[in-house]
C-alpha cells in the first residue's frame, strides 16, 4: 500500500539481463472499473479518478479535507487516541503499529473543525487506508466526541464514510460504537442541527448501520458501494442473482435511500450551497431580518383577476402548454437543490422536492409533477401520487 492510497497491482519485472526492475512498484495501477493501467501520480493529479474511464479511486482522508475545505481552514481534534485490545490478540498491536508509520494516520478516521466557502462545519472523513476504515472503539470515539462538540457549538456535521465496517479484531466493543454515534446524533438532530453524510466507495457494515445512514441529507459520490452485507454474501445466501448494479450509488438513489449522487467535483460546491440553504442564523441571504422571525414582508395591493367562466376554467387546465410544477419551481426560486427517496422503498418522480432560496429565504419545495408529453408523463405517473411520494414529502417538511 503506498501513501497515495493506491494498492499496486502491476508487479516489478526484471529486465534481459537482470540489472532491476523495469516498472519500480507502486508506479502503476489497475483501474477496476476499465482494468486499464494508470499511472499512480496521474490519478492523483486528476484528483483519484482514472484517466480513461473517470471510474473513481479511493482517497485518502488528508487529500479528501483538501478538496473539500477551504485552505488552511482545517483543525483537527483528538489525535492521538490508542486502540484498545479488547480481544488480546497477539498480532493487533503490531498491526495498528505498522499502518500508523505506513499511513501517518492515528486512526481510521479524522475529525475537527473546518470551513467550506466561510461556513464552519465539523468535518469527519474515514480513511479505507487503515484497517479498510473500520469503526474500532477509537474511531467511534472520534466520532461522538466531534458531534457532541458541534452540538454544543451549534454547528453542521458533515461525515465522509468510506469503512468495511465494524473492526472485527475489537469484538463487541466495536459493535457498541453503532449505537454510541447515533445517540450523539439523535442528541444534534434534537438540537435542530444539520447532519450531512457523504458515502463514499465503500460503505459497509456497521458504519452503514450506523451513522452513515442517518443524515437529514444523505449524498454519494457515482458507483460507490453501499450496503450491509456484501453482494456476494447476499448472492450464496439467498442462491439468486442481484440486479445490475445493486448496491451502488445510482441504484440506492432509485430505491429512495439517498438525495443525491454528486461527483466529486462538483461535492464542495454542492456541500457549500447544502450549508447556505439551511442557514440557522434567522437572516435572508442578503443579510434581512426574515418574516419567519415575526416581521413582514410588504407587497404591492394586487388587482383582482377578471372572472372566467366554469368552461375556460377547464380549458385552462386542459392546455398541454399549462406550466408544470417545475415551471413553477424555474420561476419562483433560486439555488433550487432537489432531494430525493423516501429512506425505505422508492423515489417518487410525481413529487419535486428539494430546498431553494425565495427572495432570500431558504425555503422547502414540494411540486406536483406530472411532465409534459406522453414520455415524461409516464415517468412522472402523469403526476398521480404513490405512498412513497408522500412519504417523501413528509421526510422534506421535517
Amino acid at each position: 500500500m503506498t501513501k497515495y492510497g493506491f494498492k499496486a497491482t502491476v508487479k516489478p519485472s526484471q529486465n534481459r539481463r537482470g540489472r532491476g526492475p523495469e516498472i519500480p512498484e507502486g508506479l502503476l495501477k489497475r483501474c477496476n472499473s476499465c482494468k486499464a493501467a494508470v499511472y499512480v501520480e496521474e490519478a492523483r493529479q486528476r484528483d483519484y479518478t482514472c484517466p480513461h474511464c473517470g471510474a473513481y479511486f479511493r482517497l485518502p482522508a488528508q487529500r479528501r479535507i483538501g478538496m473539500i475545505a477551504d485552505p488552511d481552514s482545517f483543525t483537527e481534534w483528538d489525535t492521538g487516541l490508542q486502540s484498545p485490545n479488547p480481544l488480546e490478540s497477539s498480532s493487533y498491536p503490531e498491526k495498528l503499529r505498522t499502518l500508523r508509520d505506513q499511513t501517518g494516520l492515528d486512526e481510521a478516521v479524522i475529525t475537527g473543525r473546518a470551513r467550506i466557502q466561510g461556513i464552519s462545519v465539523v468535518l469527519g472523513v474515514c480513511d479505507v487506508r487503515f484497517l479498510m476504515g473500520s469503526m474500532g472503539e477509537v474511531a467511534g470515539e472520534k466520532i461522538t466526541r466531534a458531534v457532541e462538540r458541534a452540538t454544543e457549538e451549534r454547528l453542521p456535521v458533515i461525515l465522509f464514510a468510506c469503512s468495511g465496517g465494524a473492526r472485527m479484531q475489537e469484538g463487541i466493543v466495536s459493535l457498541m460504537q453503532m449505537a454510541k454515534t447515533a445517540a450523539a446524533l439523535k442528541r444534534h438532530s434534537d438540537a435542530g442541527l444539520l447532519y450531512i453524510s457523504v458515502l463514499t466507495d465503500p460503505t459497509t457494515g456497521g458504519v452503514t448501520a450506523s451513522f452513515a445512514m442517518l443524515g437529514d441529507v444523505i449524498c454519494a459520490e457515482p458507483g460507490a458501494l453501499i450496503g450491509f452485507a456484501g453482494p456476494r454474501v447476499i448472492e450464496q445466501t439467498i442462491r439468486q442473482k442481484l440486479p445490475k448494479d445493486f448496491q451502488r450509488s445510482e441504484f440506492l438513489l432509485e430505491h429512495g435511500f439517498l438525495d443525491a449522487v454528486v461527483e466529486r467535483g462538483q461535492l464542495r460546491d454542492w456541500l457549500g450551497n447544502m450549508l447556505r440553504l439551511h442557514g440557522t442564523d434567522g437572516k435572508s441571504a442578503d443579510g434581512q431580518e426574515g418574516a419567519r422571525n415575526g416581521g413582514s414582508v410588504s407587497r404591492p395591493a394586487e388587482e383582482k383577476p377578471a372572472a372566467v367562466s366554469a368552461w375556460e376554467h377547464v380549458t385552462r387546465a386542459r392546455d398541454k402548454d399549462r406550466p408544470v410544477g417545475c415551471d413553477y419551481i424555474r420561476g419562483l426560486f433560486t439555488d433550487f437543490t432537489e432531494l430525493h427517496g423516501d429512506r425505505g422503498f422508492r423515489d417518487d418522480p410525481s413529487v419535486v422536492g428539494g430546498i431553494a432560496f425565495f427572495q432570500g429565504f431558504p425555503v422547502t419545495v414540494l411540486a406536483q409533477e406530472k411532465g409534459r408529453g406522453t414520455r415524461e408523463s409516464i415517468a412522472r405517473n402523469f403526476g398521480m401520487v404513490s405512498p412513497e411520494g408522500y412519504i417523501k414529502a413528509l421526510r422534506l417538511m421535517k
